[in-house]
């Protein structure tokens, strides 16, 4: 039986070197600098779609680690009423992104305020308060193993299992103890935000002291690590960087969970958050030629060629996969052949859209020239 770091004499005394990551944490620092020079310059209305957009790529991809798939639409939504953008919200169908898009807000509204366990329960209450199946706002009391389970019935294979429910308020009382002992000011305050993050996660996730919804709130813990400790709410989706690595997340994650000296731990979840820096510094970029696109076409385009260029955008950085065709084009406008053909011959004209597949037939296929 796999012996996990709560069951070790030296559980919570967390030891790891910096030795190897030093240049990355530099990194980190003077790209955090520059994004936020950039975002400082930019129009009012285009800083505003880089936070949005990124506030819901962490809220679509945290979910999706899980295997969720929220509605896009409705998480929109959502965060643009908790900003106060939007006062007549359409009736949303997915309730659940609905309480996703307000726990995004609240960890970037309330980043500066210390955690508490009220605030903790608020959260998982925003996450899955329509959920009847689990116990929500309070910890775990089950008296069956908390595990970490992959494989077919029968096939499975425990990936980790976290202290027993009775352990798990005093456990969370340290927890919540030590992250604000650890901010800044704080009489044990760790003054480089990636590596309190990192902790921060890994210890939370460790006691994994909610039925369910611990990964999702775990990385909220991690952003508001991140943003109490550089003094400013973060802009970056560390779940957009996770969730395209998945597996490494978990399996760096399982790692983790055997030991208390978390040196790979810390260097992989730096890599992350260089990468999600990265990541952003690509999205202001990618905002920046789309809100010049559309001035420059504002006039030109008709409702279909303005929703399916819409649609294509949703898809970020890396582009509408396989491209626009005509059959593509007919599913989103609900239009005929010939119109549709049409309108992308217009695009191509215009120089809107470029060619990104073959050229002729069926494999013919677009994208929007940024």
């Amino acid at each position: 039986m796999a012996t996990y770091n709560w069951q070790l004499k030296d559980w919570r005394q967390f030891k790891f070197s910096l030795k190897e990551v030093e240049g990355e944490l530099l990194i980190f620092s003077e790209k955090l600098g520059r994004v936020s020079g950039i975002l400082e310059g930019l129009p009012e209305e285009t800083k505003q779609e880089v936070i949005i957009e990124t506030i819901l790529a962490e809220a679509i991809k945290t979910s999706e680690i899980e295997g969720e798939y929220p509605s896009r639409k409705d998480v929109l939504s959502s965060i643009k009423k908790n900003l106060g953008l939007l006062h007549d919200v359409e009736n949303m169908k997915d309730k659940s992104a609905a309480g996703l898009g307000e726990l995004m807000i609240d960890v970037r509204k309330t980043f500066k305020d210390a955690l508490t366990e009220e605030k903790l329960f608020a959260w998982h209450r925003m996450l899955l308060g329509g959920n009847k199946r689990v116990a929500v706002g309070q910890w775990r009391s089950h008296e069956e193993p908390m595990q970490v389970v992959s494989g077919a019935l029968g096939k499975e294979k425990v990936h980790y299992e976290a202290p027993p429910s009775s352990k798990v308020p005093e456990e969370m009382k340290r927890f919540i103890q030590w992250f604000n002992d650890t901010a800044p000011g704080g009489k044990q305050e760790i003054k480089k935000a990636p590596v309190r993050s990192a902790i921060a996660h890994l210890y939370f996730e460790t006691i994994h002291p909610f039925e369910d919804g611990n990964g999702r709130i775990g990385r909220a813990i991690a952003e508001k690590a991140l943003s109490q400790t550089i003094g400013r709410p973060v802009l970056l989706s560390l779940s957009r960087t996770i969730e395209a690595s998945r597996k490494l997340y978990y399996d760096s994650l399982e790692k983790a969970q055997q030991s208390n000296e978390i040196t790979p731990w810390i260097g992989y979840f730096i890599k992350t958050s260089l990468n999600a820096q990265t990541e952003a510094e690509e999205q202001i970029e990618f905002t920046l030629k789309k809100t010049k696109f559309f001035d420059r076409f504002k006039d030109k385009l008709n409702h279909r060629q303005l929703t399916v260029i819409r649609r294509m955008l949703e898809e970020g950085t890396k582009g509408f996969e396989g491209g626009m065709n005509a059959r593509k084009y007919i599913g989103i406008t609900k239009t005929s052949k010939a119109t549709a053909t049409r309108d992308m011959q217009q695009l191509v004209a215009l120089k809107a859209f470029v060619l990104a597949g073959a050229a002729g037939g069926r494999s013919t296929s677009y994208q929007v020239n940024l």
